[in-house]
């Protein structure tokens, strides 16, 4: 049974690869690992992305920490914010760690005894990207108090 997870695994993670590489993106491999990172630049901040496919649970899970923390001033404001923003997702959420003001996006399929195709792990990517471009910016105006936590809720995250 665990080698037939493992050679699953295998077959999602070159799926991943090949996604990225229909886009033409450039990427960085850890194929021991089963993970692949990237950046996108959005409207605004940069992202980091990573995409790992763990074996043993049989999930892709992608995973993008924000590039900067909440400042300890504002991190009840942030932890507010980021459960109003993962509220409304279809898909994904928002991690906070209210310890140290980290904000990180995670986006996770399972693929137990599935036949995982490209379309879904190019979904997973722009959907990923979509919100994180939609939102990295307000949390970052909410921390340099740019935006008012009541003017985030308003305008619906």
């Amino acid at each position: 049974m665990a080698d037939n997870k493992q050679i699953l695994a295998q077959q999602v993670y070159g799926k991943i690869i090949g996604a990225l590489d229909a886009r033409k993106w450039h990427y960085s491999r850890e194929d021991d690992k089963l993970i692949v990172r990237f950046d996108v630049r959005g409207d605004d901040l940069p992202m980091n992305m990573i995409m790992a496919v763990d074996a043993e649970r049989q999930l892709i899970r992608l995973l993008s920490p924000l590039p900067f923390r909440m400042s300890e001033d504002k991190r009840m404001e942030g932890a507010v914010a980021t459960v109003v923003a993962s509220f409304g997702l279809a898909d994904g959420s928002f991690d906070y760690d209210i310890s140290d003001g980290t904000i990180g996006f995670r986006l996770t399929y399972a693929f137990h005894d599935s036949v995982i195709g490209e379309d879904l792990l190019q979904y997973m990517i722009s959907w990923s990207l979509a919100v994180i471009d939609k939102y990295n910016d307000k949390f970052l105006a909410i921390d340099k108090g740019f935006l008012s936590l009541s003017d985030f809720i308003a305008s619906d995250g």
